[in-house]
């Protein structure tokens, strides 16, 4: 019996057998091995990406990205996501990794930041899909184990959708994670996922889909919709780090255990240490801090005022005074799965009267 030219390689497999597979999304200075060991303790994903080594004629691979991969204790597997458009470099980096124990190359195809995209990678690939070919083909000859790639719709739109897919298929790309949207309508709009179903009809690889993943039932809603083989989750994993574990739950027909507002602050803690580094300002890091409780805040309480108050601060004394008054105060109070609606995840702006949605790229 002859084997299908475009048959995907086994993936690792995930933490429970038979059920949909669940990643944590590649974030760019979020996703360290700092954060990685926090959302372990929490209940690890079944796969994690690096944050994007970049890729061109001068870089050697980031130190401190390789550390997410070398120093790994998560006990799960952990792909290296690339970015760049230089095929002889790409290469030359993919030889580099591949002395690392990575589970496997990823290829970004969708960042949307325009100082991204204006070099022509990321999600700007997307507007020369021969390119992309290219680009895939010289990666799979490479690549002698799992080649993935992270891709959005299109760049303006949705024209390119249809022949990358077939690049996927050709180049027999192992595992594709979709996000249901353009680059250009950035993380504003709704999720598409219409077209995360099409990518599933015609991959011939398994597919995770990706955007606004906010809750474990979302995760199974959008599975059961579109028919993907799990679900990558960025953003929302940093507002509950207990959603991998939470999806599992779901996953399994069972309902996850609450999340209090202690819990919360315990997490918050576990963050600040976690992430801090002696040579790091404790200004410097309490403004890190604040760009993980803009997320947190979504489920703290409707009004935005958690939030409100943690940006004002500017010392580890002021921020977790900030955290005591509103996790500590009511500590049984239930974290809130979903965000609530209307709580921007955004500097200096809480609710819609103070900035609109259309604003909200993050």
């Amino acid at each position: 019996m002859s084997l299908d030219p475009t048959a995907a390689c086994p993936l690792p497999p995930g933490i429970v057998a038979q059920q949909p597979l669940t990643a944590l999304a590649p974030m760019q200075d979020v996703t360290d091995l700092a954060f990685m060991r926090v959302l372990s303790h929490y209940g690890a994903p079944d796969f994690f990406f690096t944050e994007f080594f970049r890729v061109h004629a001068q870089s050697r691979p980031e130190k401190h990205i390789l550390r997410s991969i070398d120093e790994n204790v998560t006990g799960r597997p952990v792909f290296a996501q690339l970015i760049g458009e230089d095929i002889p470099h790409l290469l030359r980096t993919v030889r580099e990794l591949l002395q690392h124990p990575v589970a496997g190359i990823d290829l970004n195809l969708g960042c949307p930041a325009p100082k991204v995209y204006k070099k022509n990678v990321g999600g700007g690939l997307l507007r020369d899909p021969a390119r992309v070919d290219d680009i895939l083909a010289a990666l799979r000859e490479a690549v002698p184990g799992l080649l993935t790639v992270k891709m959005r719709l299109g760049f303006d739109d949705t024209t390119p959708f249809a022949a990358i897919l077939e690049s996927i298929k050709h180049h027999r790309v192992d595992l594709l994670s979709v996000h249901g949207r353009t680059v250009k309508e950035m993380y504003r709009s709704e999720v598409h996922y219409d077209f995360i179903a099409r990518a599933v009809a015609s991959a011939h690889c398994p597919v995770l889909a990706n955007g606004n993943i906010t809750s474990a039932a979302k995760a199974r809603e959008v599975v059961q919709n579109t028919g993907a083989a799990g679900v990558m989750i960025g953003r929302h994993a940093i507002r509950n780090p207990w959603i991998f574990s939470q999806c599992r739950a779901v996953f399994s027909g069972h309902t996850p255990a609450p999340v209090t507002l202690a819990d919360v602050r315990e997490y918050v803690e576990r963050l600040y240490t976690t992430t801090r580094h002696p040579d790091f300002p404790e200004r410097a890091h309490v403004n890190k801090m604040k760009k993980y409780l803009n997320f947190v805040g979504q489920g703290v309480d409707p009004e935005g005022r958690f939030l409100h108050d943690m940006r004002r601060t500017s010392t580890e004394a002021e921020l977790f005074a900030a955290c005591d008054q509103h996790l500590l105060s009511n500590p049984d109070t239930i974290f809130a799965q979903e965000p609530y609606p209307g709580v921007i995840a955004r500097p200096n702006c809480e609710t819609p009267t103070e900035c609109t949605l259309d604003e909200v790229t993050a």
